[in-house]
């Protein structure tokens, strides 16, 4: 009988091809991170990454891996970078989750806000109107605002509770409609490049002072051939002008807080609702209609800074690939 047994060169060749091994892997598990993270630090989107970029929140959340994969194998180096790529994912994410000290003046009156996009025109109407009557909405936003919509909404009685409107209905994913329980003045339709239309108009509640309300909705990056127009119509959204009336500035922006561009438009004088009240994290685009993707944060309500900001809540809505967003803004007394 012979038994085959190693020779003293074998172990010594595998130990060097662990040695090899596990730093290598070490560093695959911490690099992509790392990358990501200065990506979004630095607001250096290009191509994919814009896409990506809006999944920022899970790759946080998996950046403690490397950490403990460095602590556990006791790689100083590759510890240090995942400590770090950490830290900044923590820094850009977490706010989100915590809500802010300051959401500007809490007094004047309470004006309850409502944005859905409708997916085609084909969420259901009765669960918009119930949202509307249950919250005591007084302004309600719509993206993907069809002429169907329009008439299942009115048979399902929101011009009831929210009289009056600036509509631009639409075939397909085009249209805009924005509706208010108090009478709108100088109301528009605009027209974004990338195809999509934007409702606005001015409303004053009783007791507050006027406020220009829009339904936004800048085209999607669903392509890397449309990025540019995707920028151009979040450039050209309106920013706060501090010599004009306050702004409220709600709907599908095709955009999360990860993307620069929105980063830019928020940066001009507006509070994202959800951030100031911790809710900023939460889904409002991605499973809800069946297709297998994570809830990522893609719809908002912009309120000017010189107004307030109040508690925040998303809903479902049937029929609907988005999540509505409800909050409440505080309008100084007039």
């Amino acid at each position: 009988m012979t038994i085959a047994t190693a020779t003293p060169a074998t172990k010594p060749v595998r130990g060097r091809i662990r040695r090899v091994a596990w730093p290598l892997l070490l560093w695959l598990l911490v690099l992509p991170g790392a990358v990501w993270a200065l990506l979004r630090l630095g607001g250096w989107e290009q191509g994919l990454m814009v896409q990506l970029f809006a999944f920022t929140p899970y790759v946080a959340a998996w950046s403690v891996v490397p950490v403990i994969a460095a602590l556990a194998t006791r790689r100083r180096l590759a510890g240090a970078v995942a400590a770090v790529t950490l830290a900044v994912f923590a820094m850009v994410t977490l706010p989100r989750a915590l809500a802010d000290g300051d959401r500007g003046p809490q007094g004047g009156v309470a004006l309850h806000v409502m944005t859905s996009n409708l997916l085609f025109g084909n969420a259901d109407a009765a669960e918009i109107v119930r949202l509307v009557r249950a919250n005591a909405i007084s302004v309600l936003a719509l993206q993907e605002f069809s002429p169907r919509a329009q008439t299942r909404l009115a048979e399902a009685g929101l011009g009831d509770l929210l009289p009056y409107s600036s509509l631009g209905p639409e075939y397909g994913a085009g249209g805009s409609g924005l509706y208010s329980r108090f009478p709108i003045t100088n109301p528009g339709v605009r027209h974004n490049n990338g195809g999509f239309k934007q409702a606005y108009g001015t409303i004053q509640p009783p007791g507050a002072g006027a406020v220009v309300v829009e339904s936004a909705h800048p085209l999607a990056p669903y392509s890397v051939e449309v990025l540019d127009v995707w920028r151009n119509d979040l450039m050209e959204e309106p920013g706060v002008d501090p010599n004009g009336l306050p702004r409220i500035l709600l709907g599908d922006f095709n955009s999360t807080l990860d993307h620069a561009p929105l980063r830019d438009l928020i940066d001009s004088g507006y509070r994202d609702a959800a951030d100031a009240d911790g809710a900023g994290l939460t889904g409002t685009w991605g499973p809800y209609d069946g297709d297998p993707l994570p809830p990522v944060t893609i719809d908002h309500v912009l309120v000017d800074e010189r107004l307030g900001v109040g508690p925040v809540s998303v809903h479902d809505v049937p029929g609907s690939d988005h999540r509505a967003i409800l909050a409440e803004v505080r309008v100084p007394a007039a």
